[in-house]
């Protein structure tokens, strides 16, 4: 009985770390995905200013 119960409880233990993780994960990817798009709106923005300057 104390082994099963020392099972479960390790497989729940290993649930929220994995929800952890995982949310870690989300949000790195989040801010991966912000931080991206932030430099191409500027290195586009750049682009198309610096080509009108010139014309």
């Amino acid at each position: 009985m104390g082994r099963i119960l020392m099972i479960i409880a390790a497989v729940v233990v290993g649930f929220f770390l994995l929800s952890w993780i995982l949310g870690l994960l989300g949000t790195l990817l989040k801010w991966a995905l912000i931080i991206g798009l932030v430099v191409l709106v500027v290195g586009a923005v750049t682009r198309f200013t610096r080509g009108r300057s010139r014309a």
